[in-house]
């Protein structure tokens, strides 16, 4: 399976061009060429796609969930049979090491698939016996076409965590890829057809947000609005979708704290810590970007931490020896380099990185970025409290818990918190009267698909992942039969 030139949307089981003729370049980030182009979609697309997924529900809902489970299983094997293919692709697309994609990116993308094709079978509802009166029981049903929009940091990695649960709930799926990374989403569609999905079931439609995201955030038969992205973004489709009453999921922005107490193992916290802070350049929701400190070890956290930073390389994603890629696009660079410039007016001192790596040859003009450590900020600047997206960490000591606590839900943003103690009664303590949606403690992006995951404050509503997910994707309905 390889990447084209052109890439075409998927609708009614088919791979067609845009009805525009219109198309967007796609950009290599690390070069800063153009490699291919991507259907520039229009509500006409959304509405094909609308009446192919409203044509295939009757029958895909009323399919066996052994049958959906055998087709999303089908998927999963195909993702893997190609993960070389689909690994190079999502690191041209996104400039993410290959490394990366092939380790990370790519296999969840199947243990996605994997994951709901399984748990469709396990999923149950519930009876409520009234004694002597009456049984109620439960019915929980596909809700019909559901929308699902995901952003380009993970771009196959968060695009099948919404589609693979709304197929097995037995939905049918109008699904827009970022228009920054779209070349894995374009692969998926041959891995459907390959795998056999009936015509209609998902259909993938390429473009930008405001001419083929809104269409489906507006279409009246899109009953559901799965999305991932900036929460600027998510309020705008909130306010469109809730008055038309659909069912949102909105997985938004993070500012997310990472607080390290003095009682901590050392070696591990600093060799994972320095993953949470440049994993992906950055660019993942979940990474602590500010770090919190006990005092009394913020020196030696420091030392530590600018040499290990200073120590990773950044370059030729398809290099072995590349810890960071480029950052995703020319307008990414200039906004995460205007926070770094931003954090000197604000007082700070960069510690180490901060500028553009000169590159040769073929990436010259690649959007390459040093990791960057910024201290001397106060928790309330803006630095500290907008989220930045970008290899950048602001670190800061703190001297009570309280302190601490004071500190991370500074922001209104609540998606993760990490946490570093060995002291149990304290990571009880913590994890109660921290705001986040997702709470580690010595560890970082240890998932288990199982789990509910989502935020609170502006990091969104809802929950995706598991169990969760399958609610969200079917309606219940309640039966009371009385004796």
């Amino acid at each position: 399976m390889t990447p084209d030139q052109y890439l075409k949307n998927y609708i009614d089981g088919k791979l067609v061009p845009p009805q525009s003729g219109q198309y967007l370049d796609n950009v290599n980030p690390a070069t800063a060429e153009i490699y291919s182009y991507l259907p520039d979609s229009e509500a006409a697309d959304i509405e094909s796609a609308v009446v192919a997924a409203e044509k295939a529900f009757p029958g895909w809902s009323k399919t066996s969930l052994q049958e959906r489970s055998r087709l999303l299983s089908r998927i999963s094997e195909i993702i893997g049979q190609n993960l070389t293919a689909f690994a190079e692709a999502e690191s041209i697309d996104a400039g993410k090491p290959v490394s990366m994609a092939t380790t990370i990116d790519i296999p969840r993308a199947q243990e996605n698939f994997k994951f709901f094709a399984t748990a469709i079978l396990h999923f149950s509802s519930e009876a409520h016996h009234m004694v002597g009166q009456a049984i109620n029981f439960t019915l929980r049903q596909p809700i019909g076409i559901v929308g699902c929009i995901s952003p380009w940091n993970l771009p196959l990695y968060l695009f099948t965590w919404k589609i693979a649960p709304a197929l097995a709930a037995g939905n049918c799926v109008v699904a827009k890829p970022s228009e920054v990374t779209p070349m894995t989403a374009y692969m998926l569609s041959k891995a459907c057809i390959e795998a056999g999905l009936p015509a209609g079931v998902l259909n993938i439609v390429h473009g930008l947000g405001p001419k083929a995201g809104q269409p489906i955030i507006e279409h009246p038969k899109i009953k559901a609005i799965s999305f991932t992205g900036g929460t600027e973004t998510g309020r705008r489709i909130a306010a469109v979708a809730a008055p038309m009453f659909k069912k949102l999921s909105l997985e938004l922005g993070g500012k997310n704290p990472n607080i390290i107490f003095a009682d901590c193992d050392f070696e591990e916290m600093m060799k994972v810590t320095l993953r949470s802070s440049f994993a992906n350049s950055g660019q993942i929701c979940l990474c602590g970007s500010r770090i919190l400190v006990e005092r009394s070890i913020y020196d030696k956290f420091k030392a530590e931490l600018v040499k290990r930073t200073e120590s990773l390389v950044v370059g030729n994603p398809a290099a072995d020896e590349t810890d960071l890629g480029a950052l995703v696009s020319q307008a990414h660079l200039e906004k995460v380099s205007a926070y770094i410039r931003l954090a000197k007016e604000e007082g700070g001192t960069i510690l180490c990185g901060g500028e553009r790596v000169p590159m040769t040859g073929d990436f010259k003009n690649g959007y390459f970025l040093r990791p960057t450590v910024v201290e001397g900020l106060s928790y309330d600047c803006r630095v500290n409290q907008e989220e930045i997206f970008g290899p950048v960490v602001t670190i800061m000591p703190f001297d009570t818990e309280e302190e601490a606590l004071s500190y991370a839900n500074s922001t209104r943003y609540g998606l993760s918190a990490t946490v570093w103690t060995k002291d149990i009664t304290r990571v009880n303590r913590m994890s109660e009267k921290l705001e986040a949606g997702v709470i580690w403690i010595n560890c970082w992006l240890l998932r288990d698909l199982r789990t509910p995951f989502g935020g609170v404050k502006n990091s969104g509503v809802g929950r995706e992942g598991g169990l969760e997910a399958l609610r969200f994707f079917t309606a219940p309905k309640n039966i009371c039969m009385k004796y």
